[in-house]
């Protein structure tokens, strides 16, 4: 008798490669995930004020845009000398048109009088299958240092080092990035739903 091999088809709403490509990493060869490499373009401002408020609308939308089970991530630093800013804005720190790099000098410019530096990045996953709506969480909390660090990585990862290391995330490889990671962490629950849900159908 042969045995039920989980594969799955599904679309993650993002036009970043680094995102694509960690989580392609993550979520191994039992999904194949279709991004805006696979079909038109969808912009979804994110005008709600969580990183779950922004994950389920953006989820929404693409499973309308794709009618394929879509899911989509928000993903947020939280520094708590700045009262967990940036947070839900964090991509867009130092304003709409701004670069990472804008960002983390706007953040270290922010931190500068502050001895306070532990922080935590989350990551919120929302998947929509157009009936229903699951949601994955991720956090590592950690340290920003006050200067970059490393080449790897893309976002805050010159800055920020995860509790246990020494290492900035641009200096870890991927693959130790994606087992600590937050998105790591959402993105791995996520796949063991995704499996779960397979298996009982």
């Amino acid at each position: 008798m042969q045995a039920n091999l989980f594969f799955m088809k599904i679309f993650f709403g993002t036009n970043n490669a680094n995102k694509l490509r960690e989580i392609q990493q993550i979520l191994g060869d039992k999904f194949e995930i279709l991004s805006f490499k696979d079909v038109p373009y969808l912009e979804v401002e994110e005008t709600e004020p969580t990183l779950e408020g922004n994950a389920m609308l953006k989820a929404k939308a693409f499973f309308e845009h794709t009618q394929i089970p879509c899911f989509a991530d928000d993903t947020g630093l939280e520094v708590k000398a700045l009262g967990g800013a940036p947070g839900v804005i964090s991509a867009r720190y130092a304003g709409e048109h701004c670069s990472p790099q804008d960002n983390m000098v706007l953040l270290l410019k922010n931190l500068e009088e502050s001895s306070e530096r532990s922080a935590q990045f989350r990551t919120v996953i929302a998947y929509f299958d157009g009936s229903n709506m699951e949601l994955f969480e991720g956090v590592v909390k950690g340290q920003i240092l006050p200067f970059q660090r490393g080449e790897g990585g893309f976002g805050y990862d010159p800055v920020f080092v995860a509790e246990g290391y020494e290492k900035t995330f641009a200096e870890l490889s991927s693959a130790e990035k994606n087992l600590i990671s937050h998105r790591g962490k959402a993105v791995r629950a996520f796949g063991e739903f995704m499996k779960e849900k397979n298996a009982n159908n």
